[in-house]
C-alpha cells in the first residue's frame, strides 16, 4: 500500500495535463446560455433616460438586445455597427447599459451617438444575471415572440453581422418566428 503514495502525484499531474490539453481546443467565444429558446427574464426597469420600461415596452417583432457599458472599449468598437443598423431601420436595437452609472451612459449615448429604441439602466447588474451576462459586450437575438434564439458574446463588427446575425435572422424569418 505504501507503493501507491508515489503514484498519487503522477495521476495528479497527468489528469491536470490532460484537463489543460482540452482547454487549448475549446472557442473562448462559445460560451452557454441556458435562455436559448427561453423567454427573456422580466423585468421592470428605468431607461437610461429614467423612464420607466418592462417586458411589455420591448419591440413586438425580432429585435436584437446589446448589453454595453460606458466603460466598455469593445463596446465603442461595435458602435457602428448598431448605428448603422438604426439608420437603416434594418432591426430595432434595445440596449441593456450593464453596471454602469446612469450620467456616464448618457453622457456615452450623447458623445457617440443612440442607435437604441431605448436602454435599460442596469445599475446593479441584476438583470444582467438574470439574462447570463457574462460581461460586456453580448448580442442577443430576441424572436418576436420574447423568446431568445441566439446570443453572441464578444464584439459585434460588420463581420459578425454578415456571418453569424443575418444566417440566424433569415433562419428565423423562413420559420415564421418574424
Amino acid at each position: 500500500m505504501q507503493r501507491w503514495k508515489f503514484f498519487i502525484p503522477a495521476f495528479a499531474f497527468l489528469a491536470l495535463a490532460v484537463l489543460l490539453w482540452r482547454g487549448l481546443y475549446l472557442d473562448p467565444q462559445e460560451l452557454p446560455s441556458m435562455l436559448i429558446d427561453k423567454p427573456m427574464p422580466a423585468f421592470e426597469l428605468t431607461t437610461v433616460e429614467g423612464e420607466q420600461v418592462n417586458n411589455a415596452d420591448l419591440p413586438d417583432e425580432m429585435f436584437l438586445l446589446n448589453v454595453w457599458g460606458s466603460y466598455c472599449l469593445p463596446c465603442l468598437v461595435e458602435h457602428p455597427t448598431f448605428m448603422r443598423l438604426a439608420e437603416e431601420g434594418e432591426i430595432p436595437v434595445v440596449g441593456v447599459n450593464y453596471r454602469d452609472r446612469q450620467d456616464l451612459a448618457l453622457n456615452w449615448l450623447d458623445d457617440n451617438g443612440d442607435p437604441f429604441a431605448f436602454s435599460i439602466l442596469d445599475e446593479s447588474g441584476r438583470f444582467g444575471i438574470d439574462l447570463g451576462v457574462y460581461g460586456a459586450p453580448e448580442t442577443y437575438l430576441v424572436d418576436g415572440n420574447g423568446v431568445i434564439r441566439y446570443r453572441h458574446v464578444s464584439v459585434l463588427d460588420e463581420t459578425v453581422w454578415q456571418e453569424e446575425f443575418l444566417p440566424a435572422i433569415e433562419e428565423l424569418r423562413a420559420e415564421g418566428g418574424s
